[in-house]
């Protein structure tokens, strides 16, 4: 006869690390997903008895109602039972015992007992997975484990699109983001009940920017198209009247009537308007006359504050406008920055690689904090095709990774020789440059300097030893 078999499980209160653990643990395991860094936020500091103001005070609103409440009923359904943010200790800390490994100690000989006698619950999950790396190219999807939030421009744009005749400007020099964050913008809007609709300036062709009109029958024809609206440009477009008042009026009396719910366009690669000056200014000057429709409160105001615009550009040409008719001076700005140290780790860490703070310093080094540049590291360093120090080896040459990268600058600056020239100067100084504005504005925007006061420096040390090495040496 066994002696009576005593089950004896101890569990001890979790610490909040613990807890963000197990949680994204389970929600792996259930949907391949992980939290992302405001759900994180939220997470943890309501672990700790925060209020959402404590939590996020620029916007607790949107992280009530939108972060939170999505957060809650995430967890719900991964855990098997209603979770809120006042039960969020004792909801985990119950679905942790339930998954905790129960070590049985018997009264009698242990060697003695028959494993049938046993009793097994499940054993922890397994520490959690890094997602399957994705070489990245283009916009981030949305489904990505791979998205960095850079709040609190999230939260701003998903506020600002909520309100009547919104205009958001997102600028940043190209590959930066700003795509990525458009289309979770958009995303926002549609799960609030709104159309919203992507338009890259990309698609249009060389034609298309012969002439404002043509430009502005191309803009019309295509939101129809997208939001599924019979083609009737010969119905609203008379030759009396000019091109912009036909595009107007296609919108005022078409397309905003046609549908119940605001419009929100995403406008991507604006920067293409730009390259055709005799029409920009025109164009631009239509958005803002847009914009300020919805404010004015005349008949059609109301009907002008459906529609919401999201503008994003790169800013890699200097175009001056009238500062009365430019929508670049009205509006939410968003101008993306780079990543800090915290989310490049985070990055790292996504990718399933474990650097020390020095080996973090010496990618950043070389890098700044520049999102594509840095993902494409981090998607070879995981492939194993190179190691960190072969990496700031060859990065900065015309055999390692960045070599299209770097060879579409040089093309750019070849092209522009006044530009080459000041961006060699900056090279060479031993401190920030002063140089005139536009020059100043034109490498800023392209990314290659950062500003320190007056002057400039190279951005980081990849460009700083490839075009010290491809521009000859001038003075300003």
């Amino acid at each position: 006869m066994f002696g009576c078999v005593d089950f004896h499980v101890e569990f001890i209160g979790m610490d909040v690390h613990e807890a963000l653990e197990f949680v994204e643990q389970r929600l792996y395991a259930k949907t391949g997903k992980r939290l992302n860094d405001t759900e994180r936020k939220v997470f943890i500091g309501s672990w700790q008895g925060k209020t959402y103001k404590d939590i996020y005070p620029y916007n607790p609103d949107y992280v009530e109602k939108t972060v939170g409440y999505r957060l809650w009923q995430k967890l719900s359904r991964v855990l098997g039972e209603k979770i809120s943010k006042k039960q969020v200790k004792g909801t985990v800390e119950r679905a942790k015992q339930k998954h905790q490994p129960v070590l049985s100690s018997l009264s009698g000989n242990p060697e003695a007992t028959h494993p049938s006698e046993a009793i097994l619950l499940p054993a922890v999950d397994p520490p959690l997975p890094a997602a399957e790396p994705e070489i990245p190219q283009g916009q981030v999807r949305l489904a990505s484990n791979f998205y960095v939030e850079r709040q609190p421009y999230e939260a701003q744009c998903y506020d600002e699109i909520g309100r009547s005749g919104a205009l958001i400007r997102i600028k940043a020099p190209r590959q930066m983001g700003k795509t990525s964050l458009m289309a979770r913008i958009l995303n926002q809007a549609q799960e609030r009940g709104y159309r919203a609709i992507p338009v890259t300036f990309q698609h249009a062709e060389r034609a298309t920017f012969e002439d404002l009109g043509s430009l502005l029958r191309w803009f019309c024809a295509i939101v129809a198209r997208k939001l599924r609206l019979p083609h009737r440009l010969e119905d609203y477009w008379d030759d009396t009247f000019g091109s912009k008042d036909n595009c107007t009026s296609y919108f005022e009396q078409y397309l905003l009537t046609e549908i119940e719910s605001p419009l929100v366009l995403g406008l991507d690669e604006v920067d293409k308007v730009f390259q055709y000056p005799t029409i920009a200014d025109d164009f631009f000057g239509l958005l803002r006359a847009w914009y300020e429709e919805a404010s004015y409160g005349s008949g059609d105001s109301e009907l002008w504050e459906r529609l919401r615009l999201v503008v994003v550009h790169s800013t890699e040409v200097y175009l001056p406008l009238d500062v009365n008719q430019s929508p670049f001076n009205v509006g939410l700005p968003i101008e993306l920055p780079e990543f800090t140290p915290e989310q490049v780790n985070d990055l790292v860490n996504r990718h399933g690689l474990t650097f020390t703070a020095s080996e973090v310093e010496a990618l950043m080094t070389l890098l700044g904090g520049h999102p594509y540049l840095v993902r494409l590291a981090l998607y070879h360093l995981t492939r194993q095709r190179l190691t960190l120090t072969e990496l700031c080896e060859t990065g900065p040459t015309e055999a390692g990774i960045y070599g299209d990268h770097l060879r579409r600058h040089l093309a750019h600056l070849t092209q522009n020789p006044e530009l080459a020239q000041a961006y060699r100067a900056i090279l060479d100084a031993s401190a920030p440059l002063p140089l005139d504005s536009e020059r100043t504005f034109k490498l800023h925007s392209l990314g290659l300097v950062h500003l320190q006061g007056n002057g400039a420096v190279p951005s980081f040390e990849l460009y700083r030893r490839y075009f010290s090495d491809r521009l000859a040496a001038t003075s300003v």
